[in-house]
């Protein structure tokens, strides 16, 4: 499905089910969730080889959220691409659901790893990569990190790691939205320069607007041409993107919407469905 306006469609429905499912949990992080969306869209519903009705199939590729915490725009995509029934979406951090506040690879069908300690998804998504590697197999790892996530040192071990063993099957991209739970990043604890960072260690560095289609799979195809290097693809992104009052606010980082919140939100995104 390269059909922008159809993953345009897509996106939205994935942001609707976000902010409707923590609204309805009151608990969850809706900002972060919100910003990944089109990455998350583009990698679910057009990149990668995947197949719902054999969700084990050995050759599918692997996706990771190392940012597990905004594990609802996950469940969103997979609701929608028909893991589950929609109306699981809505048991969100409930007591016995299967959507629990991170991800779980034993309880949601399509997580392929648990998450949530921040660095440890990446890095599994490493170990996953170098997996396929030394099968001789062909399939390929994403994973989505978060611009907070990058600074704990777990990350750079694993940079080093898959660039030291050549990892070109291995593709991550950074979602780059310069907020964290306590304010902006370079106030909390300094990124910067993040591009000269990961190309240092030796990735093959792309940056994109992550909220632009065109941009994405460009970055994806240029990917696939790489050898003999990991990718990491820096997205600049908009925390809260689609909800006005959402957008660019720290503070949404881990809020509930209120019904009244949800009320404008849904209002914003072309109503509810």
């Amino acid at each position: 499905m390269r059909d922008h306006n159809e993953l345009k469609q897509v996106a939205t429905s994935i942001r609707k089910n976000i902010v409707q499912m923590i609204n309805e949990s009151k608990s969850g992080h809706p900002g972060g969730s919100l910003s990944c969306v089109e990455i998350v869209t583009a990698l679910y519903f057009d990149e990668m080889n995947i197949d719902v009705q054999n969700p084990k199939k050995e050759d599918r590729d692997r996706f990771v959220l190392s940012k597990g915490h905004a594990a609802p725009v996950l469940y969103s995509a997979l609701a929608e691409k028909g893991y589950f029934e929609k109306e699981e979406l809505f048991k969100l951090r409930k007591v016995n659901s299967m959507l629990q506040g991170h991800p779980d690879m034993k309880g949601t069908p399509g997580v392929e790893m648990s998450t949530g300690s921040l660095g440890q998804g990446f890095s599994v998504a490493c170990g996953m990569a170098m997996a396929s590697k030394m099968d001789n197999a062909p399939w390929r790892v994403y994973s989505v990190l978060g611009d907070g996530e990058i600074q704990e040192g777990l990350i750079w071990e694993a940079a080093m790691s898959a660039a030291h063993y050549k990892l070109d099957n291995l593709v991550a991209f950074l979602d780059f939205n310069g907020l964290q739970i306590d304010g902006k990043n370079e106030d909390v604890m300094n990124i910067y320069p993040v591009v000269d960072k990961f190309k240092a260690f030796g990735w093959n560095v792309i940056e994109i607007d992550g909220h632009d289609f065109d941009q994405i799979f460009a970055s994806l195809d240029s990917a696939r041409e790489t050898v003999g290097k990991p990718t990491m693809i820096i997205a600049k992104t908009v925390k809260g993107k689609g909800v006005s009052f959402m957008e660019n606010q720290a503070g949404w980082h881990g809020t509930a919407p209120s019904d009244e919140d949800l009320e404008v939100a849904l209002k914003e995104l072309g109503g509810a469905k």
